[in-house]
């Protein structure tokens, strides 16, 4: 059932984040040092990523500081595990949320000139001024703000506890899946009901599976 799914993916074709989602798995699942030739044989057979793309993507992860890239004589080589990418998020959040902070001060500044020069209700140039670098710097504060909303969704804290609800949600079903495994086996056994027959009828797909 897994290997239908893969097919279909491939022969819907992959987007491009998608594809550095699962390049990056690669270096993270087998935690190792490739050649862009190795990728280029691993990524489309485990990953259903095409090969003509494999070079693309690996240099976009490296733009990104996703991956790390080293020539060691002819040969370039590449590597990337999951501690790296977490401390380049965290790396990331921290000069968003510096930058922020700074922007926060700076159109604080530029509001008390306002307000002072608004005492005097005299509409000069320099007022003019300092109205256009509020408006400006509060769109450049909108736009740091939600790039800080953007990384604290990469947090690890909130990753993990992610992950956990994930691996708790497949326990249940695989629970359940067990469960019916169950329920079918006594039955064929005990009243002799054919399994495909008792699927139709409680609304049971034919090819329910652990996942």
């Amino acid at each position: 059932r897994i290997q239908i799914l893969f097919e279909m993916s491939k022969k819907k074709g992959l987007s491009v984040e998608e594809k550095r989602k699962r390049m990056l798995e690669v270096f993270h699942e087998k935690k190792d040092v490739f050649q862009l030739k190795e990728l280029e044989k691993i990524c489309p057979k485990e990953k259903g990523i095409t090969p003509m793309s494999v070079k693309d993507i690996l240099q976009s992860l490296v733009d990104d500081n996703l991956v790390c890239a080293e020539k060691i004589g002819t040969s370039n080589y590449f590597w990337s595990f999951p501690s790296h990418v977490m401390i380049n998020k965290r790396r990331r959040l921290e000069e968003v949320e510096n930058e922020l902070q700074s922007l926060k001060k700076r159109k604080l500044s530029d509001e008390k000139a306002i307000a002072s020069a608004k005492e005097t209700r005299e509409e000069t140039e320099e007022r003019k001024t300092l109205l256009e670098n509020v408006k400006i710097k509060q769109a450049m504060l909108d736009t740091v703000a939600a790039e800080v909303i953007k990384y604290k969704k990469c947090d690890p804290t909130l990753l993990d506890k992610k992950r956990k609800e994930i691996e708790e949600c497949k326990e249940a079903i695989n629970r359940w899946t067990d469960n019916i495994y169950s329920v079918q086996s006594w039955c064929k056994n005990k009243f002799n009901i054919d399994v495909r027959d008792m699927c139709k009828n409680f609304g049971i797909p034919e090819d329910i599976d652990y996942i």
